[in-house]
C-alpha cells in the first residue's frame, strides 16, 4: 500500500497565516507544510484540503482515480474547491465499514475529540490507522494486532500514541508517523528529537511511503539523564520524554514536607502536568526499583536523593564525614551507579547542575556540590542519553 502525504501540518498550515512567532518565522523551504492530507494508491483521498490536486501534481501523482474522497474532521478554514472528476467528500459513522472497487477496506475508527480516525486495509492486508488532529482512539481493547503504519497527531497528543501502545496497536515494527504539525515545537533538529523521544518521525510534504515497507524506528533510549538549572525546564523535558508510552512509574524522591506550602504547590503543579495513567511513588530506594522489570522510571530528582543519601550517611558534619560519612555515601552512590548499569527498565532521570554559579558559603554546602558533580557524572557514564536544558533548551550532550 503506497501513501503519499499531500500535506503533513495542522489544519492552518504551517506558517500559520499572519502569525509572528518564532517556529511560524523559520517554517521555510521542507519545515513548511500545508494542511494534512493523505491519497492512498491513488484511489482513496483521506482529508480534502486547499490545494490538493496541486500538491499531488508535486508529488508526481493525480486525483483522477480517486474513487472515495473521506474527511476525519470538521474543516475550518479556507474554502476548498472540489477538483473536477473527484467524488463528494463525506464522513462514514463509527464502526460503519467500506469496501472500495479498488479492493482497500476502510472502517471508520471512534474518537475522543470532534471527527472520525479511519483504519485502512490494503487487498495484501497491510494496515494503516489515520487520526485527526487533536485525537486519539477511543474505546480501544488490549491484545489488537499492530497496526503496519499509524499517522497521527503525536505532538498535539501524545498519549494518544501511548493509548495504541497498550493496547498493543503499535508494535516494535509499526511506523509512527507525525502529522498535523504546528508552531508548537520548532522544527528541524528540536522536531526531529522529540518525536523520536516518542517512537516517532515526520517527513516532508509530498513524501511517499510504502505502508507495510520496512524502515527502521527511531532507537528510544533506555537510559537518559536531564540535567539543568533551577527552573530550565528539564523536568518538563523528562516527562516528555516519556509521555508517548503507558503505565509509567514516577519516582518522587523529594518525599512530603508538611507545613510547606510552597513545596505542596510546587508537587501539585508536577502531578497536574502528568498523564493520568502514570503512577507515582514516594522513595529514595532507587536501586530494588531499577533492579526490577517493569514499566518506565521517571526519577525525579537525584539531587533529593543525594539529601537523603547525606542524611543517611551523616555526611553533613566534619567530624562523621572523615569518621564513617564519606565511606557511607560513596558505597550507596557506588550501588545506585551500578544499579542503572545492569537495569533493564527504561529510565529517565532528573538532575539539578551546581557548582556553575556561587560558591556555597559553608563547608557541608561545598560537600554537596562536590558528590552532586561526582554523582552526575557517574550516572551520566551509564546512560545512552544525556541532556543539558537550559532557559528551555535542549542541548544533546550524549546521545
Amino acid at each position: 500500500m503506497e501513501l503519499t502525504l499531500l500535506g503533513t501540518g495542522a489544519p492552518a498550515g504551517l506558517p500559520r497565516p499572519d502569525c509572528p512567532c518564532a517556529v511560524c518565522a523559520t517554517a521555510r523551504g521542507t519545515e513548511a507544510r500545508a494542511a494534512t492530507a493523505l491519497l492512498v494508491d491513488g484511489a482513496l483521498l483521506l482529508d480534502l484540503t486547499p490545494g490538493a490536486a496541486l500538491a499531488a501534481a508535486r508529488a508526481g501523482h493525480s486525483l483522477v482515480g480517486v474513487r472515495q474522497v473521506l474527511l476525519t474532521h470538521p474543516h475550518d478554514g479556507p474554502a476548498v474547491d472540489l477538483p473536477a472528476g473527484l467524488p463528494a467528500a463525506g464522513r462514514v459513522p463509527d464502526g460503519r465499514e467500506l469496501t472500495l472497487i479498488s479492493g482497500h477496506r476502510v472502517r471508520a475508527v471512534p474518537v475522543d475529540h470532534p471527527g472520525t480516525g479511519y483504519e485502512v486495509t490494503s487487498p495484501e492486508g497491510e494496515r494503516l490507522l489515520y487520526l485527526p488532529p487533536g485525537a486519539a482512539s477511543a474505546g480501544l481493547a488490549e491484545g489488537l494486532a499492530a497496526y503496519e503504519m499509524v499517522v497521527a497527531d503525536v505532538v498535539g497528543r501524545p498519549d494518544a500514541v501511548a493509548r495504541l501502545r497498550a493496547a498493543g496497536a503499535i508494535g516494535s515494527t509499526t511506523d509512527v508517523i507525525a502529522v498535523h504539525l504546528d508552531h508548537d515545537v520548532p522544527g528541524g533538529p528540536e522536531l526531529e528529537r522529540r518525536l523520536a523521544a516518542a517512537g516517532a518521525r515526520a517527513v516532508p510534504d509530498g513524501t511517499t511511503l510504502i505502508v507495510g515497507e520496512y524502515h527502521a524506528v527511531p532507537d528510544v533510549p533506555r537510559r537518559t539523564l536531564v540535567t539543568g538549572g533551577a527552573r530550565s525546564g528539564k523536568s518538563l523535558e523528562a516527562e516528555r520524554r516519556l509521555e508517548a508510552f503507558p503505565d509509567v512509574l514516577y519516582v518522587a524522591t523529594g518525599g512530603r514536607r508538611d507545613g510547606d506550602a510552597e513545596w505542596a504547590a510546587r508537587v501539585a503543579a508536577h502531578r497536574e502536568r502528568r498523564p493520568g495513567s502514570w503512577r507515582t511513588t514516594e522513595t529514595c530506594d532507587l536501586a530494588p526499583l531499577l533492579g526490577e522489570d517493569g514499566p518506565p522510571l521517571l526519577i525525579d530528582c537525584l539531587s533529593l536523593w543525594l539529601t537523603d543519601a547525606m542524611d543517611r550517611a551523616e555526611a553533613w558534619d566534619d567530624a562523621q564525614w572523615a569518621a564513617h560519612g564519606e565511606r557511607t555515601l560513596r558505597a550507596r552512590t557506588a550501588e545506585l551507579v551500578a544499579a542503572v548499569r545492569e537495569t533493564s527498565r527504561t529510565v529517565v532521570a532528573v538532575t539539578n547542575e551546581v557548582g556553575s554559579g556561587v560558591v556555597p558559603a559553608t563547608p557541608s554546602g561545598r560537600r554537596f556540590r562536590d558528590e552532586l558533580g561526582r554523582l552526575n557524572a557517574a550516572f551520566a557514564e551509564e546512560c545512552e542519553h544525556v541532556l543539558l536544558v537550559v532557559a528551555g533548551q535542549v542541548l544533546p550532550l550524549r546521545g
